[in-house]
Formats: structure tokens, sequence, C-alpha cells
């Protein structure tokens, strides 16, 4: 693993499977905008799974490296969902890097509901419950601090990531592309009408 002691973590809801394969797969994660924790200029995304994991809900099994984040609309991201209620809503992606499997699984404990809870790589690498993620009091100013300079110092996280190389099928089953759509080309030979 991969994860320092001090790594600065986000750990985030991974809302179902769904959302597991596009991390493993296409190597990112969403977070919507208007929900979204004040910083996402972190080193690390560990994920809790909720219920909808079935056996495997209820705790943290994954933690990604960030490598970096851009603002784009949940359209964008989930293009079969063009019709979503929240389809232009902008929302951050976050690239990430291979999926890192924690060698015990963190588990929620008595948490009930969880959506965004900063730690360090020293309480991950410890942590047998989501409680032993809470920073004590007296080292928050820290993990704050470091979390503010994160943010202010944005040129830490360009992004600089090659293609991944999926064939098309394999990423139309992912985001439950039915078929394949001709990109709309405008005809150039043609006099714009004013």
């Amino acid at each position: 693993m991969t994860v320092s002691p001090a790594s600065l973590i986000l750990v985030c809801l991974l809302p179902a499977p769904r959302d597991l394969e596009i991390a493993r797969l296409l190597g990112w994660y969403r977070i919507p905008l208007r929900t979204a924790p004040k910083i996402v200029a972190v080193d690390y995304l560990a994920f809790y799974q909720p219920s909808a994991f079935g056996e495997r809900g209820g705790q943290i099994e994954y933690v990604a490296k960030v490598r970096g984040h851009e603002l784009t609309t949940r359209a964008d991201l989930l293009r079969d969902e063009a019709d979503h209620p929240r389809a232009r809503e902008e929302y951050y992606k976050i690239q990430i890097g291979g999926l890192e499997k924690l060698p015990q699984p963190i588990k929620s404990d008595k948490w009930k509901r969880l959506t965004f809870l900063y730690t360090t790589g020293e309480y991950l690498l410890q942590a047998k419950t989501l409680n032993d993620l809470v920073i004590a009091s007296e080292e928050r100013q820290l993990l704050w601090r470091s979390l503010r300079e994160r943010a202010e110092n944005s040129q830490l996280y360009k992004v600089n990531l090659p293609e991944a190389e999926l064939p098309p099928e394999v990423v139309m089953a992912l985001l439950g592309i039915k078929e394949m759509q001709e990109p709309y080309v405008p005809d150039v030979s043609e006099e714009p009408k004013v």
C-alpha cells in the first residue's frame, strides 16, 4: 500500500457498485459541486461502500491516489443519463489512480450514514472502524492547515493523464450506452445564414 502516514485522505461515499466499476475501469469519481466538501485537493480518496453493496456494504475496502480534478457536468460524465434531473448540474470529476485494496476493510460499526470525512494516512492505516478515522481535536488544526495550504497551492493538481485504451464496447457497456452515435460535424461548405 502506498498511503503514507502524512497523506491527506478524503473518505467519500461510493453510492453503488456501478460507481466502483467506473472508478476501477475509467479512473474517476464524481462529486456534485453543490454538496462537495470545501477542499478536494487531497492525496487519496477512501471509498465507503453503503448497503447498496450487499454483504460488502458498510465498510471501506479501497483507496485510490488522486491525480487531479476538474469541473464538468453530470451529463458529460454520464452520457447515458442525459435526461437525469441533475444532468446540467456541475460536478467535480476527480481523476484517480488504480484502486488499492486495504489489508483489512474498515467497518462502519455504529455509523449509519457518511458522505465525506477528512482524515490522514496515519489514521487510515491503523483504523478498524470509521470512528477510528476521526481526527482527534488537538490534531484537527494541523489537518485543516494542511488542507488549506493544499487548496491554495492548486498547481499541485495539474491534469496530465494518459488516455485509457479501453475498447469502445467496454466503455459503452459500463456507461449503459445502447448504441454509438455519429458525432455532429458541421457542413463548412455552406454559407452561414444571417
